[in-house]
């Protein structure tokens, strides 16, 4: 799960966290009145949406040569056209595609005299299977970008969570930023201030771009923070961040119902149970000259309610113009799914193509369930034979 920047910077101020003066405002009025509560006379008035690259995206509806998604301020006057300017209206940036996101939420904050920007992140490294501090000096620009170009400026420390955060990791993080005197002491005590928060808030990724030198301060003056959703029934607090309106619709409503669905640009819907098998299930769908519209696991122990509504989903993306069901019946019984594809089929009333594929426990009396359900459902006898008949059939039905 992901939050927007002021709300990270809202919840790393608990830990001790140094973060410019800054309130959120959902209208202009709210903009306005924040910034007067600032010290001033510079503002910064920010785009919140889920998404990087904000300071040098676009508006769709302001023409190329309007400002960004980032935007200083000398005046109380000039926060409130720039907020007039960005709210309601779609920001595009590197990471948002062509369709952008539209703002809806500002960040007013404090100008701040940038002397240096550094690049700080923790995220959680699989092939270690530890926590890693990643530290640049190169803040400011896209971190993959410094990755490419200049691999050697990024230093790496990795955490053995058996001893947790130590002081020598603190130290290789100011000397990877090569920061010296006091600035390193800071930079030290905000190393071990981001572990703490990491590991007490289950996060899976907080990112700090730029971390800002000002005077004789560190200033962190952009923050990005996700957490592990499987750990989020521990904290209804952050669950309680969760903006729906920057996710897919038809993911908030998966999510709902305990299902694993993402949006694929494809004209095949893709219901599988199992990530690995799903996985599969793509890419031969691919292999056979088509593409598929989405990604979905049912998980283990799908309930005809739940095959229901995953159904229902697909059905809900218009480009879908067949589906191809693909279920290993390990702990999930082949009879009970097709019951569930019978049910949900009759409900939804589907109207495109559906080929299935079962495989497992009860495998027999599943097939026998569709076969006779009078429904025009074409059986496969395994998954190759699944995806060329999908694919042919959305072929005849175009």
């Amino acid at each position: 799960m992901n939050i927007h920047e002021y709300q990270a910077k809202e919840l790393l101020a608990k830990f001790g966290v140094p973060v410019p003066a800054g309130i959120a405002a959902l209208s202009v009025e709210e903009a306005v009145a924040a910034a007067k509560q600032l010290p001033g006379p510079l503002y910064v008035v920010k785009s919140q949406i889920h998404a990087g690259g904000r300071g040098k995206g676009k508006f769709k509806e302001l023409g190329p040569d309007a400002k960004g998604g980032v935007r200083l301020s000398k005046s109380i006057e000039e926060v409130e056209a720039n907020a007039r300017e960005m709210l309601g209206n779609k920001l595009v940036t590197i990471q948002t595609g062509e369709a952008g996101k539209q703002v809806n939420r500002l960040y007013i904050t404090d100008g701040v005299d940038i002397g240096k920007e550094y690049y700080l992140s923790m995220l959680v490294d699989r092939k270690t299977g530890r926590i890693a501090m990643i530290a640049s000096t190169e803040g400011g620009m896209s971190i993959e970008d410094v990755a490419h170009e200049t691999p050697e400026k990024i230093v790496t420390i990795t955490i053995d969570p058996a001893q947790g955060f130590q002081p020598h990791h603190a130290r290789a993080v100011a000397f990877g930023l090569k920061l010296s005197g006091d600035l390193a002491k800071q930079a030290q005590k905000l190393a071990k201030q981001l572990y703490d928060a990491f590991v007490a808030l289950d996060c899976a990724m907080i990112e700090i771009n730029p971390l800002a030198e000002s005077g004789d301060k560190l200033l962190v003056l952009d923050a990005k923070m996700s957490f592990d959703s499987n750990a989020l029934f521990r904290h209804p607090d952050i669950e309680a961040l969760r903006d729906e309106t920057e996710e897919d619709p038809a993911e908030v409503e998966a999510s709902k119902h305990d299902l694993a669905y993402i949006k694929l640009d494809g004209n095949i819907g893709c219901m599988v149970n199992g990530a690995g098998l799903a996985m599969a299930t793509m890419d031969i769908i691919k292999l056979n000259g088509a593409f598929p519209a989405n990604f979905l696991d049912v998980g283990g122990g799908a309930s005809k309610e739940k095959v229901t509504e995953a159904f229902k989903i697909i059905l809900s993306d218009p480009a879908v113009e067949g589906i191809l069901v693909n279920i290993f019946g390990g702990i999930m019984k082949c009879d009970v799914i097709a019951d569930g594809i019978v049910a949900a089929a009759k409900e939804v009333n589907l109207s495109v193509p559906l080929v299935v594929r079962l495989e497992g426990t009860n495998v027999e009396q599943g097939k026998a369930i569709l076969a006779n359900s009078g429904l025009a459902i074409v059986p496969a006898d395994d998954l190759g034979d699944a995806a060329r008949k999908i694919v042919a059939e959305v072929k005849q039905a175009a």
